[in-house]
């Protein structure tokens, strides 16, 4: 292992939210987004070498805070050297549920939308891990993107591409009303807490998609009856379903310089519960990363 990234799915399972699901048995060794090097093949697997750098996701199996770890092979990828072991480590959950969410609310990334397809989006907790790579996928697909965060990340959330930020403290950010009056037909919605009266309040009237990273208990009843009445506003809760060319795609982005990862905090193994409780904490700006070999 070289390094691993802590997302919040990691601490709820800690905190029983995920029960009697997760985990499985324990003892349990957290952190599913990985990053290091191949020391060791299963059985049948031939598509890697030993010394090989790659990066993988192990959920619900977990194992990233420690010096070594199992990596399924059909969810590992190989991490080209333009690519560091900590950007590496950022992209599964993360990358894989920004990417998800975009899709999930009806944006292409093939160039088959056309006319049909979304054309202003909204990206809510913008300066986040899931929220700052899904401002940067919504450009690369060509949409106005319009993006909430706090105060101190606006400028830094402008940066990632977003055409227009709103400070969620402001009475037009908590409102989420686009500064020019647009109204969204794709909404990625990487804030908790957000209800779906105010997010459907401002769709476009003929119509859009709210993919939500973290819904609530209600938001699956609400988006099957939704299915059923044939709403044109529809709430769409987003389960991330890891897959491998999606996390080839963004570590060729990554590579190519067009996908960039930004980092809260950087934590030796030695001090993993820190990194940990600043993930619990929430408001980091961009991931936070766990290195194995990180000074003390």
């Amino acid at each position: 292992m070289e390094a691993a990234s802590i997302n919040p799915i990691d601490w709820k399972i800690q905190k029983g939210m995920l029960r009697p699901f997760l985990p499985g048995k324990f003892p349990f060794t957290p952190v599913g987004d990985l990053a290091g090097e191949v020391v060791e093949l299963g059985s049948g697997v031939t598509n890697f070498k030993p010394g090989d750098k790659v990066i993988s996701i192990s959920f619900p199996s977990g194992g990233g805070l420690a010096e070594y770890a199992v990596a399924p092979a059909s969810l590992t990828v190989a991490r080209p050297p333009e690519v560091s072991a900590v950007e590496g480590a950022c992209l599964p959950a993360a990358g894989g549920s920004a990417l998800q969410l975009l899709k999930l609310a009806g944006v292409s990334f093939d160039g088959t939308s056309g006319a049909t397809g979304p054309k202003n989006a909204l990206v809510t907790a913008a300066s986040g891990g899931v929220g700052h790579y899904a401002v940067q996928l919504a450009k690369l697909a060509g949409l106005h993107v319009t993006a909430t965060c706090g105060a101190r990340n606006v400028d830094f959330v402008r940066g990632l591409g977003a055409d227009e930020v709103l400070d969620y403290g402001t009475p037009e950010g908590a409102a989420l009303r686009s500064p020019s009056s647009r109204r969204y037909d794709a909404v990625a919605n990487c804030a908790a807490g957000v209800p779906w009266p105010a997010l459907k309040a401002v769709l476009a009237d003929d119509g859009g998609t709210v993919a939500d990273v973290t819904p609530g208990v209600g938001a699956a009843l609400t988006s099957i009856l939704q299915k059923v009445t044939f709403a044109k506003k529809r709430l769409a809760p987003l389960m991330l379903a890891p897959r491998r060319e999606e996390m080839e795609w963004l570590v060729g982005l990554a590579r190519q310089g067009k996908l960039r990862t930004t980092v809260d905090s950087r934590y030796p193994l030695s001090r993993a519960q820190e990194a940990w409780a600043k993930s619990m904490e929430g408001h980091a700006t961009g991931k936070i990363v766990v290195e194995m070999g990180g000074a003390e």
